[in-house]
């Protein structure tokens, strides 16, 4: 008897849990391994939600091991001895919600700077597990990261480091606007409504909050009973539906979103079968895209009168306006100037271009940064 397929997950915080205990509450077979610095509290968490899987009769074997991304050598030893068919990797230097602690106001001038400017936080724990699965010797194993895919995976494809695919962004958004398509035709049934939607977070992010693209470039595809719709619609009346009568909840119970996509994406990697999805960064591409998912990786899925290049073009706008500026072939960012001078003004932190091999000490000297900006503002 073949063993059970094997999923190696690194960070098992707020996400990270939620796409454990979604995991575990399914019938098919698994192995998982989670590897953590905290092995106590890690063992605690994932007992809880192996409990909740017994309470719906399903059961996984789970096992907790010591994993420090600072020691890449270390990390790829692990990797090697417990052969995943599927690493997924949610760790993250400062998670996105910590900023939302601040007052009102203040979150909000600051969240003008947008998402670009965080990178170094969410780039370097990736860039190390990608180094530690590249020393592992698994030629074939998949990686899937949630921590800012559009804009680390092109990054780290300059060092032919890109991870296989994310999660997130791109993804969340595309139930509401299927309810809101579906709305918008008069239909009653949303499973009927398919989308093809490329953006980047930019727009994802943008969009449920304001009902509006602000600018942001995507492009859309919407299909009713695989009959082409998209000309009859209004896009910018369906992202309005979306902030209004399908808006959702955000913030840390958002997350669950993100979750589900997660679980989407890995049940596809680790069982039989093609399935449509969206995905962020797949394959070290900017922005978010809709894909073919199967036991073989992750392929973008370009829409007939559309070409890969225009599309890589309508990320890389949304990009920019991110915070990022560019990314060149040689691994260094840029990052846009506006964007940064807010970052400038709050908080300190004025970069104008980092390699990719010095995002962890930016990491390390912006966490500092910020820490002491949000106990000026009375954030302990």
């Amino acid at each position: 008897m073949t063993r059970s397929p094997r999923l190696f997950i690194v960070g098992l915080g707020d996400l990270g849990l939620h796409v454990l205990g979604l995991l575990l509450r399914r019938s098919a077979r698994l192995e998982v391994v989670v590897g953590a610095r905290d092995l106590e509290l890690t063992q605690r968490r994932v007992r809880l939600q192996q409990l909740i899987a017994l309470q719906h009769d399903r059961w996984h074997r789970v096992d907790v091991v010591p994993v420090d991304l600072s020691d890449v050598a270390a990390t790829a030893e692990t990797l090697a001895r417990h052969e995943p068919d599927v690493v997924f990797t949610a760790a993250s230097r400062q998670s996105w919600r910590i900023i939302t602690a601040l007052p009102r106001d203040v979150f909000d001038e600051l969240d003008r700077a947008q998402f670009g400017p965080w990178l170094p936080m969410h780039l370097w724990p990736v860039h190390q597990l990608m180094k530690a699965v590249a020393a592992s010797g698994l030629p074939r194993v998949k990686t899937v990261n949630a921590a800012f895919p559009d804009a680390c995976h092109p990054v780290l494809a300059t060092a032919g480091l890109a991870p296989t695919t994310g999660v997130g962004n791109v993804a969340n958004i595309v139930p509401a606007l299927r309810c809101a398509a579906a709305h918008a035709l008069g239909a009653s049934d949303p499973l009927e409504t398919q989308v093809m939607l490329y953006a980047q977070h930019f727009f994802t992010h943008g969009v449920p909050r304001t009902g509006r693209s602000d600018g942001a470039p995507y492009r859309l595809r919407v299909m009713h009973r695989r009959e082409d719709v998209t000309e009859r619609l209004d896009a910018e009346e369906l992202f309005g539906l979306v902030a209004t009568r399908f808006k959702r909840q955000g913030g840390r119970p958002g997350q669950q979103l993100t979750a589900g996509s997660a679980l989407r994406v890995l049940d596809a990697l680790l069982e039989d079968g093609r399935r449509v999805l969206h995905a962020p960064g797949p394959g070290g591409l900017p922005g978010g895209w809709a894909v073919y998912v199967d036991r073989r990786g992750v392929t973008p899925l370009v829409p007939e009168g559309l070409s890969r290049e225009e599309l890589v073009e309508v990320n890389e706008g949304g990009q920019r306006l991110d915070g990022i500026e560019r990314i060149d072939d040689d691994g260094t960012v840029h990052f846009a100037a506006p964007n940064m001078a807010i970052m400038k003004r709050m908080i300190g932190w004025d970069v104008a271009c980092l390699h990719l091999d010095e995002m962890g000490e930016a990491a390390v000297e912006l966490g500092k940064r910020y820490r002491a900006f949000a106990r000026s503002q009375g954030i302990v």
